[in-house]
């Protein structure tokens, strides 16, 4: 493990997916990691494991302060845990939209909430949101996903704009189709789809650059982006045709 001098990273939803994956790129450049999930099983081997559920807000608080006064106030939070679920407007159902929203949204308003306090007064840090393209749009069958991606996409400008200045860095994260263990459900086509270790390579590239947006893979996210410029007419024949499944 990386000495007590080296930087420290805290990643939510760090025991599969894209947080697993980033976790592991971070330690192996010699960072501290403090890896999340609901269950420390698969959690990486070398992170400092806090088991909790961002749905609760006084866990992940007590967790943060716990590893503040153990570790430090991280230099980069990555706020990735996540969830999705298919919401068809033929099978309508609130408590599928708030199992969505508890976890993509409030779970990163309570992450936010743990550490943007003390951030700003160090006056430094980091933070990652991790949206979708899927928030850029309505996609069929993905009203509630989408919704809270739309809801983080939105929130990181408004932080960005109220954090200027601070000296605390807000970023977002807009992948496409990433191979996990969520978009192996998916019955539909995936165009562009690609490999959780290029997603997180691709991020940590990112994070170390200049900027705000990191979406990829570009040619996708900038269809999408260029999508929702048209009239909504064009737009829902487009991406109707698009996303028609075969037979």
């Amino acid at each position: 493990m990386a000495g007590t001098g080296a930087p420290l990273a805290w990643i939510t939803g760090a025991s599969s997916g894209i947080g697993h994956a980033l976790a592991l790129r971070y330690l192996a450049d010699g960072w501290r990691v403090a890896a999340s999930a609901r269950r420390a099983a698969g959690l990486p081997p070398g992170a400092i494991a806090l088991t909790l559920d961002v749905t609760d807000r006084e866990a992940v608080r007590s967790a943060v302060l716990e590893l503040q006064s153990g570790h430090g106030l991280p230099d980069l939070v990555v706020l990735n845990a996540g969830t999705y679920a298919p919401t068809p407007a033929t099978k309508f159902d609130a408590e599928a939209f708030r199992a969505q929203f508890e976890v993509n949204v409030m779970g990163a308003v309570h992450g936010l909430e743990a550490v943007l306090p003390a951030m700003i007064a160090r006056g430094r840090g980091q933070i990652a949101i991790m949206a979708s393209v899927a928030g850029y749009g309505g996609l069929p069958g993905a009203a509630a996903y989408g919704a809270s991606k739309a809801a983080l996409i939105n929130m990181a400008e408004a932080l960005r704009l109220d954090l200027a200045g601070t000296g605390v860095d807000i970023r977002l994260i807009c992948p496409g189709f990433v191979r996990t263990p969520l978009t192996d459900r998916n019955t539909f086509p995936m165009p562009f789809r690609i490999e959780v270790a290029e997603a997180a390579r691709r991020i940590q590239a990112g994070l170390a650059r200049p900027g705000f947006e990191i979406a990829f893979p570009r040619r996708f996210a900038y269809l999408l982006k260029a999508l929702n410029l048209l009239p909504p007419g064009a737009y829902f024949r487009l991406v109707g045709r698009a996303t028609r499944r075969s037979g």
